[in-house]
């Protein structure tokens, strides 16, 4: 079924309003993916907090205009869908790398973060970034190992001291 004009208009609209605000983007091809398995699909993006839309290229390159996501206009060929992740930086290529695993029809074509191009190949590097909340945690076992180290080291003397005399003590008992 054909979109009217407004229905490509609204599109396109409603698409580049997603994009303006994310700060990642995976272009996929899903060529061979069956209708159950896009709503599996969609299903998991949902959860994940992804915006997923299949979008036909001339509207995908006209949505990407005037955004970061501007460098993936020459990748949008075929057919493709877009995810877009708004929090998380790696939640929408972890969504499409956990999707490909079971089905192989799923391909990265490109991604882009923060206005940078970058292959499909890179969507293992792109999956593996952290999700805010362990982002915290590291920031945390960073902040708290000097403070750790230098309790350790302020009470080591004391608890050396108290088994050098434990020793002594059995030394002379025995």
């Amino acid at each position: 079924m054909a979109l009217r004009l407004e229905d490509k208009q609204a599109l396109v609209k409603e698409v580049n309003a997603v994009a303006v605000d994310s700060v990642t983007a995976v272009a996929a091809e899903y060529r061979g993916l069956s209708v159950a398995e896009m709503t599996e699909l969609r299903k998991e993006a949902r959860n994940a907090g992804v915006y997923l839309r299949v979008v036909k290229n001339t509207l995908a390159r006209r949505a990407v205009e005037g955004t970061d996501f501007e460098c993936m206009q020459d990748t949008l060929k075929g057919p493709i869908l877009l995810a877009f992740a708004k929090d998380d930086p790696g939640a929408a290529a972890r969504v499409i790398k956990d999707f490909a695993k079971e089905h192989d029809a799923l391909q990265a074509v490109s991604l882009s973060a923060g206005g940078q191009l970058m292959p499909g190949s890179d969507l293992a590097k792109l999956a593996e970034l952290p999700t805010l909340d362990q982002a915290r945690a590291m920031l945390l076992g960073v902040m708290m190992a000097p403070m750790s180290k230098l309790v350790r080291t302020l009470a080591e003397p004391p608890a050396m001291l108290a088994r050098t005399l434990s020793a002594r003590g059995s030394q002379e008992a025995a």
